[in-house]
């Protein structure tokens, strides 16, 4: 008998496609190395912790979502060079590999891009800081996290650190001074030896490498002072995760299922990546289904009220929309992302005219609720670059347009 082979299924550009194979081919495999480029990032992006360790974060009784089923792949939404194009296009154009549309809490349109369903986790980078700046306001509204608390009461092994003299609030809100440098492309730079401590990146020497709790402590000080100016720093957000289960004596992705996850009905559990000692990366590594992020989403359009039921603090949410230094926004670096705008508990106020809010990732993650429309928009992507102001300012107003729309 002679065995026929099999082809290994080839990418258009004819090389083998992304971890197809047994063994894929070397040129075909996603690693530590390579995971967060293209053409691998498109799969690791779904398959994430088959690349970095990570804990589940469970779900409770799924809550499903009513659906009211509407065609919005022609809507028409600016191109960002003063014509339209439909909104399916635009998806497309920016690599995006998952959308959900909720209006008025009912299922109105789904699309997928190319080699995705929708039912595998996506990685959610950035949006994971809202996420556990959400869990943030459960321990506030139970009595065991102050905002007005000093950090180094809450951790004191950050004394003398960037963080000596700082508040939970300053925290929430990104207006810690601190010299760390968030260049996602810098090889050599404050990034790159965070990533490493996350478990994101090889370490050179594994035996040297550090974690990411200890990474934290040995951030330096900026020149000004706490509360001046948003100050955009991924690592603020993994303190809050720390802060979390310090405050809590539980584990983040624990906590997160039962304080979160579960009371918002999830299909499906979410997982988040950790380092070498289990810390978890609060403030990039939460892997979600999208209809799962419209669902949290959409609870937090609701004020917190899910199936008639509060499991959310409306107070934390109602300051979350509504306070924030709009002075200390305009001297941040992100000021030109919502000229109107503020951040407040991890979460952006865009300062448009509907009063959306929005969570945003690098790599083209988005979570967009427009109260006035009464839509949420939950976005997954695998952009090629981490960020491009100019692919921001084109998703922004496609997104707002999409909203008016249906308004």
């Amino acid at each position: 008998m002679t065995e026929t082979p099999i082809a290994t299924p080839a990418a258009p550009s004819g090389r083998p496609s992304v971890m197809t194979g047994f063994p894929p081919p070397p040129e075909a495999r996603a690693t530590l190395a390579n995971w967060r480029q293209p053409p691998f990032s498109a799969w690791s992006f779904t398959h994430t912790r088959e690349i970095v360790p990570s804990a589940e974060i469970p779900a409770g009784t799924p809550r499903p979502l009513e659906e009211d089923w509407t065609d919005l792949s022609r809507v028409p939404v600016p191109d960002g060079a003063g014509g339209e194009i439909p909104f399916a296009g635009l998806l497309a154009a920016t690599q995006s590999s998952a959308c959900v549309v909720l209006q008025g809490g009912r299922l109105l349109w789904e699309w997928h891009g190319p080699g995705h369903d929708g039912l595998a986790p996506h990685l959610l980078f950035s949006v994971s800081k809202s996420i556990t700046g959400l869990v943030a306001g459960q321990l506030a509204d139970r009595g065991l996290l102050d905002p007005s608390a000093p950090l180094t009461a809450l951790i004191p092994e950050l004394a003398g650190s960037a963080y000596e003299g700082a508040t939970l609030r300053h925290l929430l809100d990104m207006t810690v001074s601190t010299a760390f440098d968030e260049s996602y492309l810098n090889a050599d730079g404050d990034y790159a030896a965070y990533r490493i401590s996350t478990n994101w990146n090889p370490a050179p020497d594994p035996a040297a490498a550090p974690d990411l709790r200890g990474f934290l402590t040995t951030l330096k000080p900026g020149t000004e002072p706490h509360g001046a100016a948003f100050h955009y720093v991924s690592p603020n957000s993994d303190l809050l995760g720390w802060v979390i289960e310090r405050a809590s004596g539980q584990r983040f992705a624990d906590l997160m299922g039962a304080l979160l996850w579960g009371p918002i009905g999830a299909e499906a559990p979410a997982y988040i990546t950790v380092d070498r000692f289990g810390a978890p990366r609060t403030a990039g590594g939460i892997c979600a289904r999208p209809r799962d992020l419209a669902r949290l989403g959409e609870a937090v359009r609701r004020r917190g009220v899910v199936g008639g039921r509060q499991v959310l603090p409306g107070w934390w949410l109602d300051d979350m929309a509504t306070a924030g230094d709009r002075a200390a926004w305009a001297r941040g670096d992100l000021r030109e992302l919502f000229p109107a705008g503020r951040y407040r508990s991890k979460w952006y106020q865009t300062g448009l005219p509907s009063g959306a809010l929005a969570c945003l990732g690098i790599h083209g993650q988005w979570l967009w609720i427009d109260p006035e429309a009464e839509v949420v928009i939950a976005k997954c992507a695998h952009q090629d670059e981490p960020a491009c102001d100019a692919t921001d300012a084109r998703l922004i107003a496609g997104l707002d347009a999409l909203c008016n729309a249906l308004a």
